[in-house]
Protein backbone atom coordinates (compact mmCIF):
# COMPACT_ATOMS: atom_id res chain seq x y z
CA UNK A 1 0.00 0.00 0.00
CA UNK A 2 1.72 3.25 -1.26
CA UNK A 3 0.51 5.72 1.30
CA UNK A 4 1.53 9.54 1.54
CA UNK A 5 0.80 12.48 3.41
CA UNK A 6 -2.42 14.36 2.40
CA UNK A 7 -2.40 16.70 -0.41
CA UNK A 8 -3.92 19.86 1.54
CA UNK A 9 -1.53 19.23 4.60
CA UNK A 10 2.23 18.61 2.57
CA UNK A 11 1.08 21.71 0.88
CA UNK A 12 0.66 23.76 3.89
CA UNK A 13 3.42 22.28 5.58
CA UNK A 14 5.55 23.18 2.45
CA UNK A 15 4.45 26.82 2.05
CA UNK A 16 4.74 27.16 6.02
CA UNK A 17 8.67 26.11 5.45
CA UNK A 18 8.94 28.62 2.38
CA UNK A 19 7.60 31.52 4.34
CA UNK A 20 9.74 30.54 7.94
CA UNK A 21 13.02 30.86 5.10
CA UNK A 22 11.77 34.09 4.15
CA UNK A 23 9.67 34.04 0.97
CA UNK A 24 6.64 35.59 -0.11
CA UNK A 25 4.06 33.09 -0.58
CA UNK A 26 0.13 33.05 -0.77
CA UNK A 27 -1.62 30.55 1.00
CA UNK A 28 -4.22 29.13 -1.56
CA UNK A 29 -3.51 25.82 -1.13
CA UNK A 30 -4.91 24.70 2.40
CA UNK A 31 -8.60 24.59 3.38
CA UNK A 32 -8.83 26.05 6.65
CA UNK A 33 -11.47 28.77 7.85
CA UNK A 34 -9.28 31.12 8.53
CA UNK A 35 -11.15 32.97 11.07
CA UNK A 36 -11.15 33.71 14.97
CA UNK A 37 -12.59 31.17 17.48
CA UNK A 38 -15.95 33.14 19.20
CA UNK A 39 -15.05 34.42 22.66
CA UNK A 40 -18.16 32.37 24.28
CA UNK A 41 -16.45 28.87 22.52
CA UNK A 42 -13.28 29.60 24.61
CA UNK A 43 -14.95 30.09 27.69
CA UNK A 44 -16.77 26.54 27.28
CA UNK A 45 -13.66 25.28 26.55
CA UNK A 46 -11.66 26.70 29.19
CA UNK A 47 -14.34 26.18 31.59
CA UNK A 48 -14.69 22.12 30.86
CA UNK A 49 -10.89 21.64 30.87
CA UNK A 50 -10.83 19.63 34.34
CA UNK A 51 -13.27 16.91 32.66
CA UNK A 52 -10.68 14.77 31.68
CA UNK A 53 -12.34 11.62 31.69
CA UNK A 54 -12.99 9.29 28.40
CA UNK A 55 -16.88 9.32 28.12
CA UNK A 56 -19.18 7.67 26.34
CA UNK A 57 -17.95 6.49 22.89
CA UNK A 58 -20.76 8.03 20.88
CA UNK A 59 -19.92 10.88 22.93
CA UNK A 60 -21.40 13.36 25.93
CA UNK A 61 -25.71 12.93 25.43
CA UNK A 62 -25.70 16.93 26.10
CA UNK A 63 -23.85 16.98 22.57
CA UNK A 64 -25.46 14.45 20.68
CA UNK A 65 -29.28 15.86 21.68
CA UNK A 66 -27.52 19.49 20.75
CA UNK A 67 -26.42 17.67 17.37
CA UNK A 68 -30.01 16.64 17.27
CA UNK A 69 -31.62 20.01 17.59
CA UNK A 70 -29.50 21.58 15.11
CA UNK A 71 -30.53 18.88 11.83
CA UNK A 72 -34.59 19.06 13.43
CA UNK A 73 -34.35 22.62 12.61
CA UNK A 74 -32.83 22.01 9.05
CA UNK A 75 -36.12 19.70 8.82
CA UNK A 76 -34.53 16.23 9.07
CA UNK A 77 -35.93 14.84 12.65
CA UNK A 78 -33.24 13.73 14.49
CA UNK A 79 -33.15 10.77 17.06
CA UNK A 80 -30.11 11.53 19.33
CA UNK A 81 -29.87 7.73 19.81
CA UNK A 82 -28.49 7.98 16.41
CA UNK A 83 -26.16 10.73 16.44
CA UNK A 84 -22.36 9.83 16.51
CA UNK A 85 -19.64 12.33 17.59
CA UNK A 86 -15.72 11.78 16.71
CA UNK A 87 -12.63 13.61 16.45
CA UNK A 88 -13.41 15.40 13.13
CA UNK A 89 -15.94 14.09 10.63
CA UNK A 90 -12.66 13.12 9.26
CA UNK A 91 -12.59 10.01 10.79
CA UNK A 92 -16.15 9.23 10.94
CA UNK A 93 -16.22 8.98 7.31
CA UNK A 94 -13.43 6.89 7.12
CA UNK A 95 -15.00 4.63 10.07
CA UNK A 96 -18.18 4.40 8.06
CA UNK A 97 -16.30 2.86 5.41
CA UNK A 98 -16.22 -0.29 7.08
CA UNK A 99 -19.46 -0.07 8.59
CA UNK A 100 -21.35 0.38 5.55
CA UNK A 101 -19.42 -2.11 3.83
CA UNK A 102 -18.57 -2.36 -0.12
CA UNK A 103 -17.14 -0.19 -2.13
CA UNK A 104 -17.75 3.67 -3.16
CA UNK A 105 -19.25 5.34 -5.70
CA UNK A 106 -16.91 9.07 -5.61
CA UNK A 107 -17.40 12.15 -7.29
CA UNK A 108 -15.16 13.30 -9.74
CA UNK A 109 -12.85 15.78 -8.47
CA UNK A 110 -13.65 15.19 -5.02
CA UNK A 111 -12.03 15.91 -1.17
CA UNK A 112 -8.14 14.39 -2.00
CA UNK A 113 -9.11 12.07 1.38
CA UNK A 114 -12.13 10.13 0.30
CA UNK A 115 -10.21 8.18 -2.05
CA UNK A 116 -7.32 8.16 0.15
CA UNK A 117 -9.68 6.78 3.15
CA UNK A 118 -10.74 3.97 0.73
CA UNK A 119 -7.48 2.71 -0.20
CA UNK A 120 -6.49 2.54 3.78
CA UNK A 121 -10.08 0.70 4.25
CA UNK A 122 -9.39 -1.72 1.50
CA UNK A 123 -12.41 0.19 -0.26
CA UNK A 124 -11.72 0.50 -3.68
CA UNK A 125 -13.39 3.80 -5.13
CA UNK A 126 -15.49 4.15 -8.54
CA UNK A 127 -14.72 7.44 -9.43
CA UNK A 128 -17.91 9.18 -11.80
CA UNK A 129 -17.62 12.90 -12.62
CA UNK A 130 -19.64 15.60 -11.27
CA UNK A 131 -22.13 16.71 -13.81
CA UNK A 132 -21.29 20.06 -16.00
CA UNK A 133 -21.37 22.87 -13.64
CA UNK A 134 -22.20 21.15 -10.45
CA UNK A 135 -19.87 19.94 -8.02
CA UNK A 136 -19.93 17.39 -4.89
CA UNK A 137 -22.53 15.00 -6.29
CA UNK A 138 -21.74 12.00 -8.87
CA UNK A 139 -23.26 12.28 -12.46
CA UNK A 140 -26.86 10.25 -12.25
CA UNK A 141 -26.54 9.67 -15.61
CA UNK A 142 -23.28 7.63 -15.07
CA UNK A 143 -23.63 6.00 -12.05
CA UNK A 144 -26.28 3.14 -12.32
CA UNK A 145 -24.21 1.99 -15.74
CA UNK A 146 -20.78 2.11 -13.27
CA UNK A 147 -22.44 0.34 -10.16
CA UNK A 148 -23.38 -2.57 -12.19
CA UNK A 149 -20.20 -2.78 -14.30
CA UNK A 150 -18.45 -3.33 -10.73
CA UNK A 151 -20.68 -5.46 -9.80
CA UNK A 152 -20.69 -7.62 -12.81
CA UNK A 153 -17.26 -7.67 -11.96
CA UNK A 154 -17.59 -9.31 -8.95
CA UNK A 155 -17.48 -6.05 -7.16
CA UNK A 156 -19.98 -5.41 -3.53
CA UNK A 157 -20.33 -1.54 -3.80
CA UNK A 158 -22.24 -0.67 -0.94
CA UNK A 159 -22.32 3.42 -1.25
CA UNK A 160 -21.79 6.53 -2.64
CA UNK A 161 -20.87 9.77 -1.06
CA UNK A 162 -21.71 13.41 -2.35
CA UNK A 163 -20.47 16.61 -0.67
CA UNK A 164 -22.49 19.83 0.09
CA UNK A 165 -21.36 22.04 -0.99
CA UNK A 166 -18.29 20.92 -2.64
CA UNK A 167 -14.60 20.88 -1.74
CA UNK A 168 -12.95 21.36 -4.27
CA UNK A 169 -14.90 23.19 -6.62
CA UNK A 170 -17.27 25.11 -4.00
CA UNK A 171 -20.20 24.49 -6.13
CA UNK A 172 -23.22 22.80 -5.01
CA UNK A 173 -25.04 19.62 -6.30
CA UNK A 174 -28.28 20.61 -7.38
CA UNK A 175 -31.80 19.60 -6.36
CA UNK A 176 -32.51 17.62 -9.10
CA UNK A 177 -29.50 16.32 -9.04
CA UNK A 178 -29.90 15.08 -5.42
CA UNK A 179 -33.06 13.67 -6.15
CA UNK A 180 -31.77 11.64 -8.80
CA UNK A 181 -29.18 9.92 -6.87
CA UNK A 182 -31.43 9.67 -3.90
CA UNK A 183 -33.73 7.25 -6.55
CA UNK A 184 -30.74 5.18 -7.73
CA UNK A 185 -29.81 4.53 -4.30
CA UNK A 186 -33.29 3.15 -3.43
CA UNK A 187 -32.60 1.34 -6.73
CA UNK A 188 -29.58 0.26 -6.89
CA UNK A 189 -29.42 -1.04 -2.67
CA UNK A 190 -26.84 1.56 -1.98
CA UNK A 191 -26.22 4.18 1.26
CA UNK A 192 -25.43 7.96 0.50
CA UNK A 193 -23.14 9.56 3.01
CA UNK A 194 -23.57 13.29 2.81
CA UNK A 195 -20.43 15.38 3.76
CA UNK A 196 -22.53 18.48 4.64
CA UNK A 197 -19.34 20.14 6.81
CA UNK A 198 -20.01 23.56 4.50
CA UNK A 199 -24.04 23.66 4.69
CA UNK A 200 -23.89 26.54 6.92
CA UNK A 201 -21.43 28.18 4.46
CA UNK A 202 -23.56 28.50 1.50
CA UNK A 203 -23.06 31.96 0.11
CA UNK A 204 -24.77 32.43 -2.70
CA UNK A 205 -28.18 32.80 -2.38
CA UNK A 206 -29.52 31.35 -5.15
CA UNK A 207 -28.30 28.49 -4.84
CA UNK A 208 -31.02 25.60 -3.39
CA UNK A 209 -29.75 23.45 -0.41
CA UNK A 210 -31.13 19.82 -0.85
CA UNK A 211 -29.76 16.87 1.02
CA UNK A 212 -30.26 13.22 0.06
CA UNK A 213 -31.54 12.74 3.81
CA UNK A 214 -34.52 14.67 2.92
CA UNK A 215 -35.24 12.26 -0.10
CA UNK A 216 -34.13 9.14 1.24
CA UNK A 217 -34.14 9.55 5.28
CA UNK A 218 -33.75 5.78 5.10
CA UNK A 219 -30.87 5.80 3.24
CA UNK A 220 -28.76 8.68 4.15
CA UNK A 221 -26.04 8.99 6.71
CA UNK A 222 -25.19 12.21 7.57
CA UNK A 223 -21.45 14.06 8.35
CA UNK A 224 -20.74 17.30 9.77
CA UNK A 225 -18.43 19.24 12.26
CA UNK A 226 -17.88 22.58 13.15
CA UNK A 227 -14.32 22.88 11.53
CA UNK A 228 -15.51 25.13 8.69
CA UNK A 229 -18.62 26.84 9.72
CA UNK A 230 -16.91 28.23 13.42
CA UNK A 231 -13.57 27.78 12.41
CA UNK A 232 -12.77 24.97 14.96
CA UNK A 233 -10.33 22.80 12.96
CA UNK A 234 -7.98 22.10 15.51
CA UNK A 235 -10.23 20.96 17.72
CA UNK A 236 -11.23 18.53 16.01
CA UNK A 237 -14.58 17.54 16.60
CA UNK A 238 -17.35 16.12 13.93
CA UNK A 239 -20.64 14.53 14.31
CA UNK A 240 -22.54 11.77 12.12
CA UNK A 241 -26.38 10.92 11.80
CA UNK A 242 -27.00 7.91 11.31
CA UNK A 243 -29.91 5.77 9.73
CA UNK A 244 -30.49 2.79 12.03
CA UNK A 245 -29.21 1.20 15.36
CA UNK A 246 -27.74 -1.78 13.81
CA UNK A 247 -25.48 0.77 11.74
CA UNK A 248 -24.57 2.78 14.88
CA UNK A 249 -23.28 -0.11 16.65
CA UNK A 250 -20.76 -1.12 13.98
CA UNK A 251 -19.28 2.32 14.09
CA UNK A 252 -19.42 2.45 17.45
CA UNK A 253 -17.48 -0.96 17.93
CA UNK A 254 -14.95 0.66 15.06
CA UNK A 255 -14.54 3.55 16.93
CA UNK A 256 -14.40 2.14 20.41
CA UNK A 257 -11.22 0.52 18.91
CA UNK A 258 -9.87 4.11 16.90
CA UNK A 259 -10.21 6.87 18.88
CA UNK A 260 -12.59 5.86 22.26
CA UNK A 261 -14.20 9.32 22.48
CA UNK A 262 -13.61 12.87 21.71
CA UNK A 263 -12.02 14.74 23.45
CA UNK A 264 -14.60 15.66 26.62
CA UNK A 265 -13.60 19.99 26.95
CA UNK A 266 -14.25 19.65 23.02
CA UNK A 267 -17.78 18.10 23.41
CA UNK A 268 -19.01 20.83 25.97
CA UNK A 269 -17.96 23.87 23.69
CA UNK A 270 -19.40 22.14 20.73
CA UNK A 271 -23.03 21.38 22.38
CA UNK A 272 -23.15 24.74 23.06
CA UNK A 273 -22.95 25.57 19.65
CA UNK A 274 -24.86 22.85 18.00
CA UNK A 275 -27.49 24.78 20.34
CA UNK A 276 -27.06 28.02 17.87
CA UNK A 277 -26.95 30.61 20.35
CA UNK A 278 -28.29 33.87 18.51
CA UNK A 279 -23.97 35.27 18.89
CA UNK A 280 -22.85 31.98 17.19
CA UNK A 281 -25.87 32.45 14.70
CA UNK A 282 -24.39 36.18 13.91
CA UNK A 283 -20.89 34.79 13.27
CA UNK A 284 -21.84 32.03 11.17
CA UNK A 285 -23.95 34.60 8.82
CA UNK A 286 -20.46 37.37 9.20
CA UNK A 287 -18.25 34.51 8.43
CA UNK A 288 -20.99 33.31 5.37
CA UNK A 289 -20.99 36.88 4.07
CA UNK A 290 -17.20 36.85 4.57
CA UNK A 291 -16.52 33.32 2.33
CA UNK A 292 -18.54 34.62 -0.63
CA UNK A 293 -16.75 38.09 -0.74
CA UNK A 294 -13.52 36.80 -1.07
CA UNK A 295 -14.26 33.75 -3.26
CA UNK A 296 -15.98 35.61 -5.73
CA UNK A 297 -12.98 38.24 -5.69
CA UNK A 298 -10.75 35.37 -6.07
CA UNK A 299 -12.69 33.91 -8.85
CA UNK A 300 -12.68 36.88 -11.21
CA UNK A 301 -9.01 37.54 -10.85
CA UNK A 302 -8.32 33.76 -12.52
CA UNK A 303 -11.34 34.84 -15.29
CA UNK A 304 -9.96 37.96 -16.49
CA UNK A 305 -6.45 36.35 -16.88
CA UNK A 306 -8.41 33.27 -18.98
CA UNK A 307 -9.52 30.93 -17.27
CA UNK A 308 -12.83 29.16 -17.11
CA UNK A 309 -14.00 29.68 -13.83
CA UNK A 310 -17.88 28.72 -12.09
CA UNK A 311 -19.17 31.36 -9.79
CA UNK A 312 -18.04 29.81 -5.91
CA UNK A 313 -21.53 28.99 -4.34
CA UNK A 314 -20.33 27.78 -1.22
CA UNK A 315 -17.53 27.28 1.22
CA UNK A 316 -14.46 29.17 0.39
CA UNK A 317 -13.08 27.35 -2.78
CA UNK A 318 -13.03 27.95 -6.27
CA UNK A 319 -11.58 25.15 -9.17
CA UNK A 320 -10.24 27.25 -12.10
CA UNK A 321 -9.58 25.35 -15.15
CA UNK A 322 -5.97 26.76 -17.05
CA UNK A 323 -6.15 25.09 -20.19
CA UNK A 324 -7.49 28.41 -22.03
CA UNK A 325 -4.01 29.52 -21.40
CA UNK A 326 -1.93 26.70 -23.05
CA UNK A 327 1.03 26.94 -21.23
CA UNK A 328 1.60 23.83 -19.01
CA UNK A 329 1.39 19.79 -19.87
CA UNK A 330 0.04 18.97 -16.12
CA UNK A 331 -1.73 20.59 -13.69
CA UNK A 332 1.35 19.54 -11.50
CA UNK A 333 3.55 21.30 -13.50
CA UNK A 334 1.12 24.14 -13.18
CA UNK A 335 0.87 24.66 -9.92
CA UNK A 336 4.64 24.20 -9.37
CA UNK A 337 4.72 27.49 -11.50
CA UNK A 338 2.27 29.44 -9.33
CA UNK A 339 4.17 28.42 -6.75
CA UNK A 340 7.99 28.34 -7.28
CA UNK A 341 7.86 31.11 -9.73
CA UNK A 342 4.91 33.49 -8.67
CA UNK A 343 4.62 32.87 -4.69
CA UNK A 344 1.16 31.37 -5.18
CA UNK A 345 0.24 28.87 -3.51
CA UNK A 346 -2.64 26.41 -4.98
CA UNK A 347 -3.07 22.28 -5.24
CA UNK A 348 -3.04 20.36 -8.97
CA UNK A 349 -6.07 19.05 -9.95
CA UNK A 350 -4.89 15.42 -9.64
CA UNK A 351 -4.55 15.87 -6.21
CA UNK A 352 -8.70 15.64 -6.89
CA UNK A 353 -9.17 13.08 -8.93
CA UNK A 354 -8.41 15.09 -12.38
CA UNK A 355 -6.19 13.39 -14.96
CA UNK A 356 -2.52 14.77 -14.98
CA UNK A 357 -3.47 16.52 -18.28
CA UNK A 358 -6.81 18.64 -16.72
CA UNK A 359 -4.94 21.85 -16.15
CA UNK A 360 -7.70 22.54 -13.47
CA UNK A 361 -6.44 23.62 -9.77
CA UNK A 362 -7.49 23.58 -6.51
CA UNK A 363 -7.94 27.09 -4.78
CA UNK A 364 -8.91 27.83 -1.36
CA UNK A 365 -9.30 31.77 -0.36
CA UNK A 366 -10.05 31.14 3.11
CA UNK A 367 -6.73 32.18 4.62
CA UNK A 368 -6.57 35.93 2.53
CA UNK A 369 -8.45 37.15 6.04
CA UNK A 370 -5.14 37.99 7.75
CA UNK A 371 -2.34 36.81 9.68
CA UNK A 372 -3.33 38.35 13.10
CA UNK A 373 -6.72 37.80 14.89
CA UNK A 374 -6.96 41.84 14.79
CA UNK A 375 -7.13 41.69 10.88
CA UNK A 376 -9.28 38.43 10.77
CA UNK A 377 -12.02 39.89 12.98
CA UNK A 378 -11.65 43.30 11.04
CA UNK A 379 -12.23 41.35 7.84
CA UNK A 380 -15.27 39.61 9.49
CA UNK A 381 -16.68 42.76 10.47
CA UNK A 382 -15.65 45.23 7.57
CA UNK A 383 -18.72 46.58 4.97
CA UNK A 384 -16.13 46.06 2.48
CA UNK A 385 -13.27 43.38 3.01
CA UNK A 386 -11.70 44.12 -0.51
CA UNK A 387 -10.42 47.25 0.58
CA UNK A 388 -8.61 46.38 3.60
CA UNK A 389 -4.94 46.87 2.69
CA UNK A 390 -3.82 43.12 3.73
CA UNK A 391 -6.52 42.19 1.34
CA UNK A 392 -6.32 44.09 -1.08
CA UNK A 393 -2.56 43.20 -1.30
CA UNK A 394 -3.20 39.61 -1.24
CA UNK A 395 -5.38 39.81 -4.22
CA UNK A 396 -2.63 42.10 -6.17
CA UNK A 397 -0.17 39.50 -5.70
CA UNK A 398 -2.84 36.92 -7.18
CA UNK A 399 -3.59 39.31 -10.03
CA UNK A 400 0.04 39.68 -10.77
CA UNK A 401 1.17 36.38 -11.09
CA UNK A 402 -1.53 35.31 -13.03
CA UNK A 403 -0.29 38.52 -15.37
CA UNK A 404 3.12 36.80 -15.20
CA UNK A 405 1.62 33.14 -15.74
CA UNK A 406 0.08 34.30 -18.70
CA UNK A 407 2.20 37.34 -20.32
CA UNK A 408 -0.73 39.51 -20.24
CA UNK A 409 1.08 42.51 -19.54
CA UNK A 410 2.61 42.38 -22.99
CA UNK A 411 -0.86 42.48 -24.29
CA UNK A 412 -2.00 45.05 -21.66
CA UNK A 413 0.96 47.46 -22.87
CA UNK A 414 -0.92 48.20 -26.08
CA UNK A 415 -4.35 47.79 -25.81
CA UNK A 416 -6.81 51.02 -24.64
CA UNK A 417 -6.26 51.54 -21.37
CA UNK A 418 -10.72 51.65 -21.07
CA UNK A 419 -10.54 47.80 -22.51
CA UNK A 420 -8.20 46.78 -19.41
CA UNK A 421 -10.73 45.37 -16.68
CA UNK A 422 -10.45 47.88 -13.51
CA UNK A 423 -10.11 46.59 -9.81
CA UNK A 424 -13.17 46.68 -7.74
Amino acid sequence: MNITLSATLAANEEITRRRRAGQRVLNLAFGEAGLPVHPALRERLAAASPDNGYGPVAGAASLREAAAGYWTRRGLPTDPGLVVCGPGSKPLLYALLPAIGGDIVLPAPSWVSYAAQADLAGVRPIMVPVPPGEGGAPDPERVAEAVRRARASGRTVGSMLVTLPDNPTGRLASPRTVRRLAQLARDLDLMIISDEIYRDLVHDERAAFLSPADVAPERTVVTSGLSKSHALGGWRIGVARLTSAPLRDRLLAIASEIWSSPAAPVQHAAAYAYTEPPELVERVAASRRLHGIVARAVAERFARAGARVHTPQGGFYLYPDLAPLGRFATSGELAASLLDGHGVGVLPGTAFGDAPGALRVRVATSLLYGEAEEQRLAALSADRPLELPWVAESLAHLGEALDALTDRRRYAAWIPPTLVPATP
